[in-house]
């Protein structure tokens, strides 16, 4: 197997200390492909770059309208958020609208991600649950669908749930690819995560972002959860965070979610482009600056737009003196001509 070309380097003072290889593809809603780098047919598990994906079950179980959820609550069924207070009180309000408790969610705790809210809440004594987990949205989500379809809320994370075999049948449906348990592991959360060709999670994105080669109902859908998780950009992930930054710069234009090991995956709104992002050894930093060079080549960005990918095309490190030691920065294979 060909080894994926070298999408950023880490560079201290004037020597290559390291190398990142990955692989993306661009791509519009009818599969053509763009722009792309790699082996962009290798099946990667996106983790949880595909929570919009994820989401659309929520819609097909009817949950949005039994529940009447909001644009709000939407986003943060797609977030990986950080989980300040913001994250938490949102989540508090979803779970209390399908009359489920955090009790009931399957995700696992851990300390907010962020670390103003997480020295906050050590200092208040209390201890983290799941709640804080970055991935709580999304498993109000899934509780929600649950009560939808009239099933049991117990071991909803399961694979053989009818939730999970629902959002399973969502992302399928969106990406034009059969999910097989033959490439199936179980993600940070516990729910069920999938592998597939970079270049179908690509093609999703577009298909989503435009509605082509979806039925009416995925159509409307996944239109509604592309505005309503890039109008509420820090529900999505947090403060100083990339994804909410840029959908925050792009000011709607924009959809951009990460995923653990170096994913990312998304679409430029007003175009017919969706984009996928998988750095091979998992490395996030690596994956921020080439995502930032990768939409800068791709995204056709404004004055403001620009500046905002340009901040985080590359990334500076320092030492314990706090002395700028080196930079991570993508190459010039992170940035197609097209």
């Amino acid at each position: 197997m060909q080894a994926n070309p070298v999408l950023a380097e880490v560079i201290r003072g004037n020597w290559i200390e390291n190398i990142h290889r990955g692989a993306y593809c661009v791509t519009d809603a009818a599969g053509k492909v763009i722009a792309a780098s790699g082996d962009i047919e290798r099946p990667v598990f996106p983790r949880s770059a595909i929570k919009s994906m994820q989401a659309l079950a929520l819609f097909q179980s009817g949950a949005v309208e039994k529940f009447k959820l909001d644009d709000e609550a939407i986003a943060l069924a797609c977030a990986s958020h950080d989980g300040e207070p913001e994250h938490v009180a949102g989540v508090q309000r979803f779970l209390e609208a399908i009359g489920c408790t955090v009790d009931d969610l399957e995700c696992g705790a851990h300390a907010p991600t962020n670390p103003a809210a997480r020295k906050a809440l050590f200092a208040s004594g209390e201890t983290p649950t799941a709640i804080f987990n970055n991935c709580s949205g999304k498993h109000a989500g899934m509780l929600a669908v649950a009560k939808a379809l009239g099933v049991p809320t117990e071991n909803y994370t399961n694979r053989e749930h009818p939730v999970q075999q629902l959002v399973r049948a969502g992302v399928e449906a969106v990406i034009g690819e059969n999910l097989t348990t033959d490439r199936c592991g179980t993600d940070g959360c516990s729910i069920p995560t999938w592998a597939a060709p970079l270049r179908a999670f690509a093609q999703g994105f577009a298909r989503m972002n435009t509605g082509e080669g979806l039925s009416p109902e995925i159509a409307a859908a996944s239109s509604r959860i592309f505005s309503a998780a890039s109008t509420h950009p820090f529900l999505v992930r947090g403060t100083g965070t990339l994804d909410t930054d840029l959908m925050t710069a792009f000011d709607g234009r924009l959809m951009l979610k990460i995923g653990a090991e170096g994913v990312f995956c998304g679409a430029v709104r007003d175009s017919d482009i969706g984009f996928a992002l998988k750095i091979d050894d998992g490395n996030m930093k690596a994956a921020e600056v080439v995502i930032a060079a990768l939409l800068l080549a791709i995204a056709h960005p404004s004055e403001t737009e620009r500046a905002a990918l340009e901040t985080r095309a590359a990334f500076s490190f320092s030492n314990w003196r706090k002395l700028q030691v080196g930079k991570i920065t993508a190459t010039d294979a992170a940035y197609p001509l097209i």
